[in-house]
């Protein structure tokens, strides 16, 4: 085949982002240190945020943004079956018990709407996911914590620089945590961190995220400057950010508006072309105002395509085109049915949108003529014309 393959996501790195991170590995200094500290600044100011602790993964943050509630044995979090399942594995990591929401056939977001009925007395956080940088309806989620005296983690894993009602998420409300994967909207390879704007959860996370050791400057205890002596408050873990991974988000960082806005053009040019052809259902916007960070394009191929989902994927990648899968129900996977009884029927909307969607190729350096032809393939895959 002459046309090499075309994945759906590709991180852009630029050569100062590439010099960066040689200039980290010469300097000696390659896990967590000045770069760290840098990135962290960086992203307050950004996110403006008072407290931005950086991580080794957004499942990090969802981890120890659940330990700092201090949950107990039976404690519910009420979040979305539609979404990776890192979502509802840190929720049972924490002891917590995950009970889920259906979600909205066109955002596929959770249906802010059905969280009321699935709150109890053992409720104790409301965790909504940002699907594909589409920013949840905030407002009467934190309106319901409010009445009922509960928590929110937002999981932010793919809504990096998204606005909700003129106001970027992490400058305000509970707890956000954000993902830095290699196909979000910017990487630092592995990574992530948290936001917040509680001192106590903060120093939690500053504390757990590096062995439960109670100085802030651990990291910096072998140079010249440091001191060995230490004490551990708690058994800790090993989140930590690496320098080699600030390396990378410090110059992703200043670009993750202009990725976006790419991400935005293309978007616009599928959902034109699109918008006629009947084997797809397309991704819908809400009413109230937001900024979409485009994270994913993901509409829903239907039953008037000339073959299933799966048979479509594969059509295409015979063709060297990419398409991602995002997601599987996450109630249906083995461990969440044999737990917690979870089973097929439960959350019919996430169950039909897992088993039609798929995402488009979609990332900041893609060319028009690149582009074009996804679009020219999935006419011929689909036997149309355009």
């Amino acid at each position: 085949m002459s046309q090499d393959f075309l994945p759906f996501a590709k991180p852009a790195l630029s050569q100062a982002a590439i010099d960066e991170v040689v200039a980290c590995l010469k300097s000696g200094w390659i896990t967590t240190g000045p770069r760290v500290q840098r990135f962290e600044e960086m992203l307050q100011e950004y996110l403006q945020a008072p407290y931005v602790l950086a991580l080794s993964t957004a499942t990090a943050g969802l981890h120890l943004a659940m330990l700092a509630l201090d949950l107990q044995p039976g404690d519910e979090v009420i979040t979305t079956p539609y979404t990776f399942v890192a979502t509802l594995n840190t929720i049972v990591q924490a002891g917590g018990k995950p009970v889920l929401v259906d979600i909205e056939p066109h955002t596929r977001n959770l249906d802010v709407a059905k969280i009321q009925a699935a709150i109890t007395p053992r409720t104790r956080v409301i965790m909504p996911v940002h699907f594909a940088g589409l920013p949840v309806d905030l407002d009467p989620i934190y309106e319901l914590a409010k009445q009922h005296n509960l928590r929110v983690i937002e999981d932010a894993a793919q809504a990096i620089g998204t606005h909700y009602k003129g106001k970027i998420l992490g400058s305000f409300g509970d707890i956000q945590v954000f993902s830095f994967h290699p196909n979000k909207n910017m990487t630092t390879g592995e990574g992530g961190c948290i936001a917040t704007r509680d001192p106590a959860i903060a120093d939690f996370i500053t504390r757990m995220r590096f062995h439960g050791i109670d100085r802030k400057d651990a990291w910096n205890r072998f140079s010249k400057n440091g001191s060995q002596y230490y004490d551990v408050m708690a058994p800790g873990f090993k989140y930590n950010m690496m320098d080699i991974q600030a390396a990378l988000g410090i110059h992703q960082l200043p670009e993750l508006d202009s990725f976006i806005e790419r991400r935005t053009q293309l978007v616009q040019r599928y959902q034109a072309t699109l918008k006629d052809w009947p084997e797809w259902e397309l991704p819908t916007l809400p009413a109230y105002a937001h900024k979409h960070s485009w994270h994913l394009y993901n509409p829903l191929l239907t039953d008037k395509a000339p073959l299933s989902r799966d048979e479509f994927i594969a059509a295409m990648k015979e063709a060297n085109i990419g398409i991602g899968y995002h997601y599987q129900a996450a109630h249906l996977f083995h461990f969440y049915q044999q737990e917690f009884g979870y089973k097929t029927g439960d959350f019919p909307i996430a169950e039909k949108v897992a088993q039609q969607i798929v995402s488009l190729p979609l990332f900041p350096s893609m060319t028009d003529s690149e582009q074009e032809r996804v679009i020219t393939t999935m006419a011929k895959v689909l036997n149309r014309s355009i």
